[in-house]
């Protein structure tokens, strides 16, 4: 088999290997298609400092593939399955713990840049019946990230109002997330192509934050001065207190984005009873709550570009541009 791993200046390192085999409990799983994050660039250039990283790193956490074999005692995948990788290997359910972060696929263990990898049973689940392996490798880390926000602590309802940032996966996975709750969805961009393309996906206001430098204000003229309910924070730093100037008094804001530095003043925060929610990716059953909607409702992820395996370190290069408009894919020979 064939893999990469993240070399000492950051590119990436094509090996070659016998492929692994499966143990007990264990699936072996011959991927097809992966899908690159924020993250994985501040892997590569050694700026990912959440757990230790292991030596010659595999680098990405989503992934999917098809099972080949299974060893003893696995009893929730068969051959033939269609999976994707948890991006947390350990974190079934309830609340994250420190001690999941060695199992965090690309960065605390090795990831799925890899023709063939082995996955414990439980770090596995179902793809939608109708995704194809580069839709489904989309999920594990933003589409979950945007269910979690979302769905896993104080869920949206119907007439809610959701701010997203940017074109990136979570704020893609989040708009159309909110859209099927019922939710009204602010979005906001620098660029007139990438808003003209929210407003296709279903965004009921869009922003031109290089045209409206204090954004923030005009969220809240689209709200008739009360803000949003939930906004899904994907740049962190200073941003964070725009963020909050943008919310209702009482809602939240689901922090995710380490890309901004600054700091931030937690007074507003404060005087507007506005929830400061960190998170992390999610578990496995949050995982499994949203590939049932997505399943359900025929949710498609929304994809920017497919690179060939031999492609992936194009593939990094487009996704540092900043130029793409949902998921970037690598899909495997």
């Amino acid at each position: 088999m064939h893999y990469y791993a993240v070399g000492d200046s950051g590119g990436l390192i094509r090996y070659q290997a016998e492929a692994p085999r499966p143990g007990p409990g264990q699936v072996l799983v011959r991927m097809h298609a992966a899908a690159l994050n924020h993250r994985d660039l501040l892997v590569a250039s050694g700026r990912y400092a959440l757990g230790k990283t292991p030596e010659n790193l595999v680098p990405l956490s989503d992934g999917a593939g098809e099972v080949v074999e299974v060893g003893d005692d696995v009893t929730r995948v068969s051959p033939g399955d269609r999976v994707a990788a948890t991006f947390v290997q350990q974190w079934i359910a309830g609340e994250y713990e420190e001690s999941y972060a060695g199992s965090a696929l690309g960065g605390g263990c090795h990831g799925v840049l890899r023709e063939y990898a082995v996955f414990d049973q439980h770090g596995l689940v179902e793809l939608p019946s109708h995704l194809s392996f580069q839709e489904g490798c989309t999920l594990p880390c933003a589409g979950v990230t945007a269910w979690n926000a979302l769905f896993g602590n104080r869920p949206i309802q119907p007439g809610d109002a959701v701010l997203i940032l940017g074109t990136g996966g979570v704020s893609l996975f989040a708009l159309q997330f909110a859209k099927l709750a019922g939710a009204r969805v602010v979005a906001t961009s620098s660029s007139e192509e990438k808003l003209a393309t929210l407003d296709r996906l279903g965004a009921n206001d869009t922003i031109n934050y290089s045209t409206h430098r204090e954004w923030h204000e005009r969220v809240l003229e689209l709200t008739g001065g009360t803000g949003v309910d939930h906004v899904v924070e994907v740049v962190g730093g200073e941003n964070v207190g725009r963020s909050i100037e943008a919310t209702r008094n009482g809602g939240m804001v689901h922090l995710i984005g380490a890309q901004a530095k600054g700091l931030i003043d937690p007074t507003r925060a404060r005087r507007r009873n506005v929830t400061l929610r960190g998170l992390y990716v999610g578990s496995r059953t949050h995982f499994e709550a949203m590939n049932r909607a997505i399943d359900w409702h025929g949710i498609r992820p929304v994809m920017d570009r497919t690179y060939e395996f031999r492609e992936a370190e194009r593939a990094y290069e487009h996704l540092r541009t900043g130029h793409h408009v949902g998921k970037v894919v690598i899909s495997f020979p």
